[in-house]
């Protein structure tokens, strides 16, 4: 079973989904293809690549934020492993 994520730029390291995703389904954006590793509801974030613990994550040109750990391609990009670029010092203490 496949489902769809729309991407801004082709040098985005997210998209986010148009439908649910399971486990082990495949996701489609217009230039990649790759396995979801978690179970992602619609409009969350899937990663495209695997980004380092720390990285600065872009989609459309712009930060969106800062990966609080490893993230391997195919998994959930939300606030468990993603620290929000416009999050005050406060919420990120």
């Amino acid at each position: 079973m496949t489902t769809k994520a729309h991407m801004v730029r082709p040098d985005d390291m997210v998209a986010y989904l148009l439908a649910d995703a399971r486990p082990g389904m495949t996701v489609q954006t217009a230039s990649h293809a790759l396995t979801a590793r978690d179970a992602i509801p619609v409009f969350h974030k899937i990663a495209l690549l695997d980004i380092a613990a720390g990285a600065t994550i872009h989609r459309g040109g712009w930060p969106i934020g800062r990966a609080s750990t490893d993230i391997p391609a195919g998994a959930h990009v939300h606030v468990h492993n993603l620290v929000s670029a416009y999050a005050t010092s406060k919420e990120t203490e």
